[in-house]
């Protein structure tokens, strides 16, 4: 996974980004492995025009810090503690729209394809493609252009990815609600309904409201189960 990033010789003369005018591209980098950030942080700032200008280790401190620092470009990993890269990604889509957002993780699936588009994001690469991948998918992304892994790219252009959401009964994930999603990752990491309320700012009640309507909306009756479920739709890593 991280060789793939680091060492690589990244691009020379990328298209001039979007921003250019007003200075450096500005990339926000989000991904729990330090490993990992190292490597992306020292491929992108090799690029001439661009900087990252913070990295991030949670969904949550990825969006703090979106909103502080308006970053141009997002780099962000999808399963991460506290909050993960597609709840993160919608809430930054919310608060800065014109940010790109690309989604960089180890999975594929056509649910997750359609959920990563409907979060907001403009990219979705693997990080076994990042090495030949991510450079030119940050430049294409600072240009308002999109890119995606072979295999999105595939069923974008095919049109399948618009044909199967009109077909198919989404997964029920869908119709948990934001707050409801934050819950299920949170259960699933272990944390017990008072730690749910300190880390949401929420009472323990509501904390415990919330945990039997995602019960009695994903049908399920266990945390073994809610865990099974959150590794499954890759809100938490297994």
């Amino acid at each position: 996974m991280t060789t793939s990033i680091i060492g690589v010789k990244p691009v020379v003369n990328p298209t001039p980004p979007f921003a250019a005018g007003a200075g450096s591209l500005k990339i926000l980098v989000v991904d729990d492995h330090d490993i990992v950030l190292r490597g992306l942080k020292d491929l992108l700032n090799a690029t001439p025009g661009w900087e990252v200008c913070a990295e991030a280790k949670t969904g949550r401190e990825a969006v703090a810090l979106a909103e502080q620092l308006t970053p141009h470009i997002v780099v962000m990993d999808i399963s991460m503690p506290d909050l993960n890269g597609l709840e993160a990604a919608r809430r930054i889509h919310k608060a800065l729209p014109k940010a790109g957002i690309l989604i960089l993780t180890m999975h594929f699936s056509d649910q997750l394809f359609r959920d990563v588009i409907e979060a907001g994001a403009r990219g979705y690469i693997l990080k076994s493609d990042a090495g030949r991948d991510l450079v030119t998918a940050v430049d294409s992304i600072a240009n308002r252009r999109t890119f995606f892994t072979s295999r999105a790219s595939e069923m974008l252009f095919g049109g399948q990815a618009l044909q199967t959401a009109n077909v198919e009964p989404k997964l029920p994930r869908s119709r948990l609600t934001a707050r409801e999603c934050e819950i299920v990752q949170l259960l699933a990491e272990g944390k017990s309904s008072k730690e749910v309320a300190v880390a949401l700012g929420i009472s323990v009640k509501t904390a415990e409201t919330h945990r039997s309507n995602v019960m009695r909306k994903l049908e399920i009756h266990s945390v073994s189960e809610l865990v099974r479920y959150a590794i499954k739709n890759q809100i938490i890593e297994a």
